[in-house]
């Protein structure tokens, strides 16, 4: 399986991103936590540092446009195989980074692609 970061999880229940973290792993994906705040969900260590994500193949983004501008470089840097950007996300600026870089875009909802089994 191919390890996936969540970017932007909330430790809040209601939250999309922490529902995709709690899913993610619910399907055996190895599944990993970026957010502002550190703490876990489920059984997923949520960190506040970049620094320690390695491997990342899928980058699943729950941080809108104007909040991604600081990461541009930071995320690129990650090498991810693919970045999806979930609802309310979209970003064609970053897009254009990203395809650059050699990285895939896909504009989508992880939450669907896993409940319709195209993750």
């Amino acid at each position: 399986m191919k390890n996936t970061l969540v970017f932007g999880t909330s430790l809040k229940r209601n939250r999309y991103s922490n529902k995709a973290v709690l899913a993610l792993a619910n399907n055996g994906i190895p599944v990993e936590g970026f957010g502002i705040v550190p703490g876990t969900v489920g059984k997923v260590q949520v960190k506040a540092n970049l620094e320690h994500f390695q491997n990342i193949h899928t980058l699943t983004l729950y941080l809108g446009p104007e909040r991604q501008k600081q990461y541009y470089m930071e995320i690129i840097g990650l090498q991810p195989k693919r970045v999806i950007f979930n609802p309310g996300t979209e970003n064609p600026e970053f897009y254009e980074l990203l395809k650059a870089a050699g990285i895939e875009v896909e504009v989508a909802c992880t939450l669907v692609l896993l409940a319709t089994g195209q993750y």
